[in-house]
């Protein structure tokens, strides 16, 4: 943001000059609309050859004629009527546009992708404000891509299994929560890669390991696994990242505000974290203790992480081991505002 100077307005007018350039050229040519160029081969004329060996380049297909349509369109395809969605739609909005509560229970597979996704939408455009837990779905199996994307507040997905990439994908206020039904230990991955792209706000709680780019571009959602892979927390602008487990390389790359709680174990977390933008802290103040605590409660509420019961157990010893990775730019500010 600090080097782009340009406004809203410089792009319209940008993009103003653009047509107005196009416009220059049909008109040259003959033609009121870009319709009307389509197809028009007779336009184009050969160069005189530049080069000794340009003339033995054939270009007679590409100016010569053709019978049949000039151009062609296509209507956006139908959805399928018998989606996941649809079914979880068709039973819950009854209940919830009467104000009550419901719990449904659902097979997944990998076909079934951006469940949720349709739910959501269907909330917010009937202007529908849910209670938390107002609608409460589990399901069971391998959920499909996009799992829980863009859940809007009062939803709560339960996955009793394992789900493919962008799980959460712009998360807007639900809660995902994913888990084992043998409560197997957490070395499992449980989700793909880029889970939690771009959430702006809730709650997603894994009990297992996920890909790379884990809680890439968060915004404001509080996020719990158990081991990540690469490139975790990149670019993350909001929120908190809580992770159980190793991490891959390239921790908090871009990472300019939020923050994150790592158990470091290893001891080597400090290789594995890009530092440009962060710096490692001890959890030394009470607030963050508390934020911690409340973290693992809840994962242990809605996972039954054997991990998470393992460390508030001993939390006075377990406590000691985790370090706070804390953007300088957003810890500049919030001293400033401290001020």
């Amino acid at each position: 943001r600090a080097k782009f100077r340009g406004t809203p307005d410089d792009i319209r007018n940008y993009l103003r000059f653009v047509a107005e350039d196009v416009r220059r050229h049909l008109s040259y040519m003959g033609f009121r609309t870009l319709s009307e160029a389509v197809g028009r081969c007779d336009m184009i004329v050969r160069r005189a050859p530049e080069g000794r060996r340009s003339d033995m380049v054939d270009i007679s297909r590409i100016v010569t004629s053709v019978e049949g349509d000039r151009a062609r369109t296509t209507g956006q395809p139908e959805i399928p009527g018998d989606i996941l969605d649809r079914r979880i739609i068709a039973d819950a909005m009854h209940s919830v546009e009467s104000g009550r509560k419901v719990d449904l229970t659902y097979s997944i597979i990998n076909v079934d992708r951006s469940v949720g996704a349709m739910l959501s939408g269907t909330i917010v455009k009937r202007g529908l404000e849910l209670d938390d837990g107002t609608v409460n779905v589990t399901f069971r199996g391998t959920a499909g891509q996009s799992f829980g994307a863009f859940l809007c507040k009062g939803i709560s997905f339960e996955l009793i299994g394992q789900a493919n990439d962008f799980v959460g994908k712009g998360l807007s206020g639900g809660r995902v929560v994913i888990r084992h039904k043998d409560r197997i230990p957490e070395s499992n991955v449980m989700a793909g890669n880029t889970v939690l792209y771009g959430a702006t706000s809730g709650e997603a709680y894994i009990a297992g390991t996920v890909g790379e780019r884990f809680c890439v571009r968060n915004s404001g959602a509080i996020a719990v696994a158990e081991g990540a892979g690469d490139h975790c927390c990149e670019y993350m602008t909001g929120g908190c990242t809580v992770i159980l487990g190793e991490v891959g390389r390239n921790f908090a790359a871009g990472m300019s505000a939020g923050i994150a709680y790592v158990l470091n174990d290893s001891g080597d977390f400090d290789r594995h974290c890009n530092m440009d933008m962060v710096e490692l802290q001890l959890l030394e103040s009470d607030e963050d203790r508390r934020t911690l605590r409340r973290i693992l409660e809840n994962h242990l509420r809605y996972t039954g992480s054997p991990k998470a019961k393992a460390l508030l157990d001993d939390w006075e010893n377990s406590v000691g081991r985790f370090l706070k990775v804390m953007p300088i730019g957003y810890k500049e500010v919030l001293a400033a505002k401290g001020r």
